[in-house]
């Protein structure tokens, strides 16, 4: 490891940026190193110009750009500081796209395809409480209260603890999980070793069972996660409860899924058909 990559990692470790975002940093910036062979310390504006251009041309996601920004961002503010700053560099305005979220009846479809008990406990964990990839592979047994009936989420994103619901349905199933595989610390233990199921077999579940399924929509943790939300908001629930629910920062965020919440848009009636009967065909 050379020193500047142990540098920046002991930056951002000061700055308790969690290890997914160490790792995802250090890999742009070592993207960015590669790009031009040489030494992100005697690489400049220009060179970032340039390289963005490139990301761009490739076509790669906002996101993946995103990352690329970020993490020359900390790098020359934090761990080589420069008089210049990287977000004067002109930044491309983020796409608005709806999240995909699946109807109650495809979510049951998911959930059949799923024939292992642990992984089906797993995904419908995520779905039961909204639960990102991280929050539900880091679950402990201790973080269920069945005397509450809410699950703890120690340390979800940015840091924040938070509780969620406990659905009896779901307890039922880990009932029944636990005394079959009996875990011992994570509540979703990987085969062969004392760490959580990891985030790629997570994925890769997901994968199988929406093909098994035959599910035309891109079934992931991700897409349970806004269908917990979408599902909630056509049901009645209150918004600022599902932003709390969901640890949102902002509202905002949140109200993103008025926009996919079917219900409230088919309750409305178009103004077409108040127009009299003599404009018809």
């Amino acid at each position: 490891m050379t020193p500047l990559r142990q540098r920046m990692i002991d930056d951002m470790r000061v700055r308790n940026l969690s290890i997914a975002t160490q790792m995802t940093y250090v890999g742009q910036i070592a993207r960015f190193a590669k790009y031009f062979d040489k030494s992100p310390e005697v690489l400049g504006p220009e060179e970032i110009r340039t390289y963005l251009v490139h990301l761009v041309d490739r076509h790669v996601s906002w996101s993946v750009f995103n990352q690329a920004y970020a993490a020359l961002k900390f790098l020359y503010r934090y761990t080589i500081p420069r008089g210049w700053h990287v977000d004067k560099i002109p930044f491309p305005r983020q796409e608005k796209k709806l999240p995909v979220a699946l109807s109650m009846s495809e979510v049951s479809r998911f959930f059949d395809a799923i024939p292992n008990m642990k992984h089906r406990a797993v995904m419908m964990a995520a779905y039961s409480a909204g639960l990102r990839t991280s929050e539900v592979v880091r679950l402990r047994i201790s973080d269920i209260d069945s005397q509450r009936m809410v699950i703890r989420i120690e340390q979800g994103k940015g840091h924040k603890d938070r509780y969620v619901m406990l659905s009896p349905r779901l307890l039922e199933l880990l009932r029944a999980y636990w005394k079959v595989v009996h875990p011992k610390e994570w509540l979703f233990p990987a085969r062969k070793t004392n760490h959580p199921i990891s985030s790629n077999m997570v994925r890769l579940i997901a994968k199988k069972a929406r093909r098994r399924a035959g599910l035309g929509k891109c079934a992931t943790v991700r897409a349970l996660r806004h269908s917990f939300a979408t599902h909630l908001l056509e049901g009645g629930a209150n918004i600022r409860v599902i932003q709390i629910l969901l640890g949102h920062n902002s509202l905002k965020t949140t109200a993103l899924y008025t926009h996919i919440a079917t219900s409230t848009i088919c309750a409305t009636s178009s103004p077409l058909d108040s127009l009299p009967d003599s404009t018809n065909p």
